[in-house]
Parts: structure tokens; sequence; C-alpha cells
């Protein structure tokens, strides 16, 4: 019996294993998200929409579940177990808890029930050429003319733009005020004329990221979250959920599992890669460090089921997750060695054979260059480490 639970959430734990096993689309297995369709993406979603367990941490009232800590903990393990496709964040984590804390009744009523189907699609108009970092020096602008907002401005890194309907956007509204108190939160419909879509092919060979044009895109002012220039609060509240989410740890330790066993299929001088000292060290410390990382969302949850929202902590929960991710990775091409640089399924050639590389070695090398992203996305490392100094350390 597992001693980190109870016999009910044992019971729940189980109910969840078995219904991930038998609803789970088996076509989606072993897939990366940059080789599905829209609908396959969305697949594993609708399943869990109709079960009712979509968003998990979303308040009942809104279509959550009700779930204790623990039970979101749990679930969040037996999918990393079952290594199913992540649910996107940009609706369920992003701009749906906005929406219900600081929308009003007909936005609320408007936006969350799409956002639960998965029937609207959502991408975020956060960063820009020029103002990544430093977010709060957006050029983008919106304005108003009568009951619209005339938009124009650019997007950069919008992640899977290519099949949104919606975009939540952060405009610059006062551009004679502060950095941070000219912005307002718009919703903008994708189908909007003047909207151009243009793919960034990133490294690992994917279209997984867009540049967004918006040339004088007509809102309507009824899509305007909040008060008028008061945007930057909501994208703080957003980033917080986003970064703590970005932390990973149920995947994580997957994927520990995994490079064990790929390290134990490879041998030096005879000796499986993962007995030897120098690899399993830095196994070890990556372990530990994942150890230390899990402690921390766990009272990070704890917080957040008092009622209190991320804090500071979840920049260390970002810094700490991205990092541990991008070692794994390293770590799996460091095991798997020239191996990692294939796509096709893994052979070699030895005299006149064709000799199978070792098993879960395909996809490593693309596993490695799409973890370059996770220290920048999401706020880059080099902000979370001011953000802590600045408010952890008082500096």
């Amino acid at each position: 019996m597992d001693m980190r639970f109870s016999p009910e959430e044992l019971a729940f734990r189980d109910e969840v294993r078995e219904f991930i096993a038998n609803n789970y689309p088996q076509e989606l297995k072993g897939a990366r998200r940059g080789e599905l369709s829209k609908d396959e993406i969305l697949a594993w979603h609708r399943i869990l929409y109709k079960k009712g367990w979509v968003a998990p941490h979303w308040p009942v009232e809104y279509g959550g579940t009700g779930w204790s800590i623990t039970q979101r903990y749990i679930w969040n393990e037996e999918n990393a177990r079952a290594e199913t496709t992540p649910l996107l964040p940009f609706g369920l984590s992003m701009v749906g808890p906005v929406i219900y804390t600081f929308g009003n009744e007909e936005q609320k009523k408007r936006f969350l029930p799409g956002i639960l189907s998965g029937d609207d699609w959502w991408c975020q108009g956060y960063s820009e050429p020029g103002s990544g970092s430093d977010l709060a020096s957006l050029r983008t602008k919106a304005v108003r003319e009568g009951d619209h907002y005339i938009v124009n401005g650019g997007k950069t890194w919008t992640t899977l733009a290519q099949h949104a309907d919606w975009m939540f956007c952060l405009v610059r509204t006062d551009p004679n005020a502060k950095q941070q108190e000219g912005i307002s939160f718009l919703l903008i419909d994708m189908k909007t004329p003047g909207i151009t879509v243009r793919p960034i092919i990133t490294m690992d060979g994917s279209h997984e990221v867009n540049e967004v044009f918006l040339e004088d895109v007509k809102v309507p002012a009824e899509n305007l979250i909040g008060e008028e220039n008061k945007g930057w609060t909501y994208a703080k509240f957003l980033l917080g959920n986003e970064r703590s989410g970005i932390a990973g740890v149920a995947r994580s330790k997957k994927a520990i599992e995994r490079l064990k066993s790929l390290a134990t299929a490879e041998l030096v001088d005879g000796t499986p890669l993962m007995k030897t000292d120098e690899f399993s060290r830095k196994v070890a410390e990556v372990e530990i460090d994942l150890s230390a990382l899990e402690v921390t969302e766990l009272r990070t949850l704890a917080a957040e089921s008092k009622g209190r929202g991320p804090g500071p902590e979840a920049s260390i929960l970002k810094i700490k997750g991205t990092e541990i991710q991008q070692r794994i990775t390293e770590l799996a091409v460091e095991a798997v060695g020239n191996y990692a640089l294939v796509q096709a399924p893994r052979l070699e050639v030895s005299g006149n054979e064709f000799v199978p590389g070792p098993e879960g070695s395909q996809g490593v090398a693309q596993d490695y260059f799409n973890m370059r992203k996770t220290s920048i996305y999401g706020g880059s490392n080099e902000i979370q480490h001011n953000i802590i100094a600045k408010m952890v350390l008082g500096l």
C-alpha cells in the first residue's frame, strides 16, 4: 500500500488509473504534440470534458471538479504515468481563470463553456519583437472608437496560433502612462479581418509558434476584461498560473524513468551506462532537485487551497522546473549518443546488417531542441531571478 495516501485517496487513484487506461485514445500514445492535428490534440480534452474532469483546478461553480489538493496531485501523477498528451493550457490554465476571476457575468457565460468543451481554441498575445523579457514595453496599441477598439501591432512566439479561434491579448491603451499602467487585456476573435498568422519553424523542425500581425483589427469594447489600463494586473495573475504549471514535476518524474531505461540499455565497456559513477551521479542530482521542487509545488498547491493565488514562489517553480526538464533531455542525448540525431526508426550499419538502436531513443534530439525554449517562455528565467530577488529577498 502507498503510505502517502488514505484508503479513499487510493480508491480515487485506482479510479483515475482505470479511466485513463480505458479511455485514452490509442492513436495518441507516444505521439508528440507537434505531430498531431487540431482534432487529435483536442481528442483527450473532449473525453475529459464529457467526464467532467477537464478543469480540476477551476471552482465548482464554473465547471471544476471540487477535488482536494491530494486528488489533483494524484491526477497529475497518473496522467504523467500514462504519458497522456498534456491539455493545452491557454484556455484552461491561463485565460479561463482570468475570465472567471476578473470578467463580468456576460463574459463568463459567453467564454467559459467554450473553454471547457474545447470548442474554442485560445492563443496568447503577450510577447512582441523587442518586448519579450521586458513585456511591459509592448507597443501593440488599441484606440477606442465608439463601441470598439482598433488594434494595430504584432505578437510573436504565439504558440499554435495557426489553430486558434481566439487570442487573449495585451494592448497599450494609454501611450502617455507609465509602462505597466497603460496596458489593457482584450479578447480578440482570430477570424476578425486584419489578422495575419505567419509560421516560425523551430530548430526541432516543428511548426509550433507563429508571428501574428494585427492591422486595423476591430474589437468590440465588450471584449475588454476588467478595467481599461488595468491589464497588467490581470497579466501578472495569468503569468503566476502559467509559471506554476510549467514546473511539470510529475512528467519530469516519468522522463527520469525513461532516461534510466535508456541509460541501462547503453553499455560502456560492457557496463550499463546507468551503473557508471559519473552518469549515475548526474541522474541522482537531478532526482534530488526534482524531489525538492515537488515539495515546493505541494506547498504552493496547499496555499492555493486556502484561497491564496500563486506568489513569487511561482517563479521558483518556473526556474527549477524548466532547468530540470532541460537537464533530463541533455542526459538523454548523452545516453543514446549518435542515435539521438536520427528522427527515423533507429538503425545503424554493422557490417552488412542493420542493428536497431535502443528502444525509446527515437525523438531524443527533438525533445532536446524543443526544451531549449522552456527557460525563455512564461517569462525568461533571468527575469524570474529578478522577481525572486525583489519579492522574496527584498533586494
